[in-house]
């Protein structure tokens, strides 16, 4: 009888631990330093290529962590990069597979109609271990495939100190 009444104070105490535990969950970030990085790493890609861009990378919920604009970039550059990396951490993938999936007549074309959704090549994600840290998006180079690439530098620059 004792036994049974010591088990049941036992489960009944470590009950709220088990609760607790579920409610609360833990995330890893992107450092600023990290995003930086990124952001230079694709700026410099495309001025190797003759590109003038804007580079935004934002965090795993979609806000700015770092925006920067090349001299000559267009003004809409800036908000085309911030839209690209905020779309790409919002649905989880490449705004390149998005511009595919999204087009008229397809079953997510009205994905479209949504504020801040572009689906243009330059916007993916960044990530290792399993994990999402955010997304970075670049605009200004010659076309989806030319932004796209200097976003992937700007990963590769980073990918080391990504968990994996």
């Amino acid at each position: 009888m004792f036994r049974s009444l010591l088990a049941c104070v036992a489960l009944v105490s470590l009950a709220p631990m088990a609760s607790a535990q579920e409610a609360v969950f833990q995330t890893k970030s992107l450092t600023p330093e990290a995003a930086l990085t990124a952001a230079r790493a694709a700026l410099e890609s495309c001025r190797k290529q003759g590109y003038q861009v804007a580079v935004a990378v934002v965090d795993r919920g979609g806000l700015t962590q770092v925006l920067l604009r090349d001299r000559f970039a267009g003004p809409h550059t800036v908000q085309v990069s911030a839209d690209k990396a905020w779309t790409a951490v919002s649905f989880r993938t490449s705004t390149q597979a998005l511009a595919a999936d999204t087009q008229a007549g397809k079953p997510m074309s009205g994905l479209r109609a949504l504020p801040r959704f572009l689906a243009a090549g330059g916007g993916l994600l960044i990530e290792g271990g399993g994990s999402v840290y955010g997304a970075i998006g670049v605009s200004g180079g010659p076309g989806g495939e030319a932004d796209e690439a200097c976003a992937q530098a700007g990963i590769k620059a980073i990918a080391t100190s990504l968990e994996f």
